[in-house]
């Protein structure tokens, strides 16, 4: 399981900006306005082959009792209470301020590293101002600037000596297949633990968040290992807001990282919701095979083509998704529960599943005949070979000349033409581009 870090401060300090350099794309809102981030956004990143998932949070303002700070402040504490690690950044430019005296004296009480990050040191001259913020008692301090990459991989070098380290893959596949069961609050993760275990494992009640913590089950059937990972939703103190219950998805990235199949549950009576996207994509991208789960199948009223147009919604809201199977089933009364058995076992082939370079080649080929890819700055763009590289997720690399000319689109299509000949239903693929050297004459 990878390491977590959060990213914690007052509003406007740079938090978004710090997340979007880490994992290197814009995927964080960025406003030069205070409160933009009220959800929480997390992020597979790296650095320097260290691993982790990054959390960045709404500003923190521990004292204050606006509503909408308050639900913010849930968030961050979550975040705070699940995360390995802890970068607290404050901003440089504006000096020391009450709140971020206020985060400090609450970080104290958090036993877990923490780093303390001045931000916003742009240039040696705002270097003077730093001292200032020793005045919290914390040392060391980091100067940082989030927006032009001064100072972070000083930050970063420290950082990864107090990381976990994340045990091999290979781990997972000695000890049989996991199984993570995923999704919202109060879906039905625990009552389906409990009857494909077939014994009462997990506490089950109506009350969303009644998971605490992750529960482990191994399980012989039919000569075949399964650890099942049923997850908890988020923890509440009270009764169950819309914005809490959006960002439960933290509980659910520790167990996918944990796992080989991820059972995504979804409420047939509510229907797909943003936050079952959310989770099915983040399993996407955390490279695990997939299921979608719909449950509570025996509450919804039924037609003859039910079934086929909520699958056809499902593939319409969540273009990404169409190679995922769905199954719908009723947890409560053992509806089509035991299918989920036999497809695990169907799209863990498939996710372990190695295709030979001749084939690939071959398929290579025709694939390329049947629509070339379109020219590049008015030069031809050659697909010259292609490899897979390793399995769990099923991983390919393409020499061509121009990586550059290959476009997302024409990408997409090899890989929709990939699954056309060879399956890999369940699973998600990668597909990597390399620039096939010139030989030396």
């Amino acid at each position: 399981m990878k390491p977590i870090i959060a990213i914690v401060g007052r509003p406007n300090v740079g938090k978004s900006t710090f997340f979007n350099r880490l994992v290197g794309q814009r995927k964080a809102i960025v406003e030069d306005q205070p409160g933009v981030t009220r959800d929480r956004n997390y992020a597979e990143a790296s650095y320097e082959d260290h691993p982790f998932i990054l959390i960045d949070t709404g500003g923190f303002e521990p004292t204050s009792s606006e509503r909408i700070q308050q639900q913010i402040k849930e968030q961050v504490e979550v975040a705070i209470r699940e995360a390995d690690l802890i970068l607290f950044l404050m901003d440089g430019k504006e000096g020391l301020n009450p709140t971020d005296e206020e985060v400090a004296g609450y970080l104290r009480k958090v036993t877990k590293p923490t780093f303390y990050v001045v931000n916003k040191i742009d240039g040696e001259k705002l270097e003077d101002g730093v001292p200032d913020f020793y005045r919290l008692g914390v040392s060391p301090l980091y100067s940082i600037s989030a927006e032009h990459g001064r100072g972070i991989g000083d930050l970063m070098d420290e950082v990864i000596k107090v990381l976990p380290s994340t045990p091999p893959e290979k781990e997972r596949i000695e000890e049989g297949v996991r199984v993570a069961i995923v999704g919202r609050p109060n879906v039905g993760k625990s009552s389906l633990l409990n009857k494909l275990i077939g014994r009462s494992r997990a506490i089950v009640d109506s009350t969303p968040g009644t998971t605490r913590d992750t529960l482990d089950t191994p399980l012989l059937r039919e000569g075949r290992r399964y650890v099942f990972i049923d997850t908890a939703g988020i923890r509440r103190k009270s009764k169950v807001t819309e914005r809490v219950e959006k960002y439960s998805a933290i509980k659910a990235l520790k167990s996918l990282e944990r796992c080989d199949v991820a059972l995504v549950l979804i409420d047939g009576f509510e229907g797909l919701t943003e936050q079952d996207a959310r989770i099915a994509e983040f399993a996407e991208e955390s490279g695990r095979a997939m299921i979608l789960v719909v449950n509570k199948w025996d509450l919804v009223q039924k037609e003859t083509r039910t079934m086929e147009e909520f699958k056809e919604r499902i593939r319409r809201e969540v273009k990404t998704l169409d190679y995922v199977p769905i199954l719908f089933i009723s947890a409560l009364t053992g509806q089509r529960a035991s299918r989920i058995f036999q497809v695990i076992d169907e799209v863990v082939a498939e996710y372990r599943k190695r295709i030979t370079t001749g084939e690939l080649n071959t398929w290579l080929r025709e694939a390329v005949q049947s629509y070339p890819p379109p020219a590049f700055h008015n030069r031809p763009v050659k697909l010259l070979f292609i490899s897979q590289v390793s399995t769990a997720p099923p991983t390919f690399i393409l020499f061509v000349n121009e990586p550059m000319g290959l476009g997302e689109s024409y990408q997409r299509y090899l890989l929709r033409r990939l699954r056309e000949k060879h399956g890999f239903a369940g699973t998600p693929l990668r597909l990597f581009l390399k620039r096939r050297k010139k030989e030396k004459t």
